[in-house]
């Protein structure tokens, strides 16, 4: 399997998001234990965690939140769709969150067509999702966009062709993105395992080597 930044070096991408993340739009969001306000957050409750995540964008005066590849996380707490056996709980994050505000639009960062989409429904899960398949020099592999808005998925067919660059989904409102903050969960895979409308967005600690493998970095298609 090619690398993605070999497979991409001399293909036009379009960014997710419409612009290229930055300092000057955006800032890093943390979610690690290394975070010590998150305990003092009641996480639990979705709009006292809206208020902290966008009194921080207003804070800092931007319009997005980012971060989260392959991050140890401690929010997953709130929501037993994660729970596992202790030892195998999933808090590691494979994809990019990229957090702003509810009907935000989304972007094709290549010409694509739709594999699948569901509304993963349930507090804490994707809610609406969408995956679009990419064939590149022969070589296909796969995005997911999660925490959409329901609008998203009425008039999407399964093999339809996505543009790059063309405007198909937005951020989603609580409740119906899985009851989050608004964010776009944004997740590359080179495999999806049977997988169709949605794809683990978190692993477990002894996991990480495995899935590094299949869900590669997608900062190249955001910016920052």
């Amino acid at each position: 399997m090619p690398s993605l930044e070999n497979l991409l070096l001399d293909v036009s991408i379009f960014p997710v998001m419409g612009k290229w993340l930055d300092a000057s739009n955006s800032i890093k969001m943390d979610f690690s234990p290394k975070n010590k306000e998150l305990p003092t957050v009641d996480i639990s409750n979705t709009e006292t965690f809206n208020r902290y995540v966008f009194g921080l964008l207003e804070k800092a005066g931007k319009r997005f939140g980012h971060g989260g590849y392959f991050e140890h996380r401690v929010i997953y707490s709130r929501s037993a769709v994660f729970a596992t056996q202790e030892s195998d709980f999933r808090d590691i994050h494979m994809g990019v969150d990229i957090w702003g505000e509810a009907g935000t639009p989304v972007f094709a960062p290549l010409d694509a067509m739709v594999h699948s989409f569901h509304d993963n429904a349930g507090f804490g899960n994707y809610g609406p999702t969408i995956i679009l398949q990419h064939k590149i020099k022969g070589t296909v592999f796969f995005s997911l966009y999660g925490h959409l808005a329901k609008s998203d998925l009425v008039h999407l067919k399964i093999g339809q062709a996505i543009s790059k660059g063309e405007k198909f989904c937005h951020l989603g409102p609580f409740p119906e993105n899985g009851d989050w903050p608004p964010h776009l969960h944004f997740q590359l895979m080179w495999d999806l395992m049977g997988n169709h409308g949605d794809f683990p967005g978190v692993c477990s600690h002894r996991d990480i080597d495995k899935f590094k493998t299949i869900c590669p970095d997608p900062a190249i298609m955001i910016g920052h």
